[in-house]
């Protein structure tokens, strides 16, 4: 039998190896590990949902009127009217005619491609793609290609290059790049498929809920409709504070994913509970825009106070929307792990993003801001890393 342990003794001698943190208190911008508190800046909590009080007792009064769990996949048992309702909120809010609920986001990637696209079909992805999209290609079987960050004229190139071929295209692509903070060129990205005659398909992550009128996400931002952007996903996991994810696209898309999707069919559904209190965390993320202003706020006020201090953070030029997601380059791995570490010791949480989820050489701390943080602790942050660095 293989040993896996030099593979293991590899990754700790490149400072790669990965531990986790077992949290002892609610997710929220303080948290305790250990028995001491942090401030946290590297949660996905963008809105501060996922310990709201009313989304709590939506859960409780969930978990009271259908249980802890679904018990069976959405085709057998398992959906209820919790997930129909959810289902139908979700296609309203992004308006699509319909939605699908997955388990997670990653199932949902993997499901969407692996259904639509086969052999002899052309797959065209951004370079920085999220690990699910990349893994729904390969799984997928068709071809795959891969541009250069956000270039579209390596987009335009590679499909001209591949023109004539007998199946059919896909451009596929983040809305927000989960590890950078930037914005895909959907506008652009649109266009160019109108024009190929290709499907595209934005997984929406970490855009839903914080970008966008209401938080629709940046396929409102762009004002591309179903016919622009056929295949749109998100997640409930970040912004909205539950957990699952969905498709949503025309009546046809998605009664084809119910059919062919077997990251869809071959699954338990998501417990009914979760989706109820979602249909409470999806209110509150239409109607309360000041946590989607107070977070545009915090990612400026970060922003210009680390250009200030010289920390190297990417340039947003002023009057950009900005994602909660903002990256401070360091390069070397062992050396952001030392940061992280002594921002650590100093009660200040970040994560230290290393290869292979970042390119070698791109290692980085992935700062990630939320509605509750306050002005003087993204203060304490800015001073804390001017010190380390």
């Amino acid at each position: 039998m293989k040993s896996l342990a030099p593979e293991l003794v590899q990754r700790r001698e490149q400072h790669l190896y990965r531990r986790r943190n077992t949290l002892q208190s609610p997710q929220d911008i303080r948290v305790v590990i250990a028995g001491r508190s942090y401030l946290s800046f590297c949660s996905n909590d963008y809105l501060g949902l996922a310990n709201h009080p009313e989304v709590i007792r939506a859960l409780q009064q969930g978990a009271k009127q259908f249980g802890a769990g679904s018990g069976a996949s959405h085709l057998i048992s398992g959906h209820s009217t919790a997930h129909q309702q959810l289902e139908e909120a979700l296609a309203e809010f992004t308006r699509r005619p319909r939605a699908l609920l997955f388990s997670t986001g990653y199932m949902a990637n993997l499901g969407v491609i692996s259904a639509l696209a086969a052999a002899g079909d052309q797959l065209f992805e951004d370079r920085l793609n999220h690990a699910s999209l990349i893994d729904g290609g390969l799984l997928s079987r068709a071809r795959l290609q891969r541009y250069r960050h956000g270039d579209m004229d390596d987009l335009r190139r590679r499909l001209k290059q591949q023109a004539g071929h007998q199946g059919q295209d896909f451009i596929i692509s983040d809305g927000v790049f989960s590890m950078d903070g930037d914005l895909a060129p959907l506008g652009e990205m649109a266009n160019i498929a109108g024009e190929a005659q290709a499907w595209l398909m934005v997984d929406d992550a970490h855009g839903l809920g914080v970008l966008g009128p209401e938080g629709r996400g940046t396929s409102a931002y762009f004002q591309l409709g179903v016919q622009e952007l056929p295949i749109l996903v998100g997640t409930l996991g970040k912004a909205f504070g539950t957990c699952g994810a969905f498709v949503a696209g025309s009546e046809e898309l998605i009664d084809y994913l119910i059919q062919f999707a077997r990251t869809y069919i071959y699954t338990t559904a998501i417990p009914p509970a979760i989706a109820y209190a979602t249909v409470t965390s999806l209110r509150l993320v239409r109607t309360e825009d000041w946590r989607r202003d107070q977070l545009q706020r915090l990612c400026r006020r970060f922003i210009t106070g680390a250009q200030q201090l010289g920390l190297p953070v990417p340039d947003r030029p002023a009057g950009t929307l900005l994602a909660p997601i903002i990256p401070l380059f360091i390069g070397d791995s062992e050396q952001t792990l030392a940061v992280s570490k002594m921002l650590a010791e100093q009660g200040i949480l970040v994560s230290a993003i290393r290869p292979p989820t970042v390119p070698q050489g791109s290692a980085r701390l992935r700062i990630t801001l939320c509605a509750n943080h306050k002005p003087q602790e993204i203060d304490s942050l800015l001073e804390q890393l001017a010190a380390a660095l």
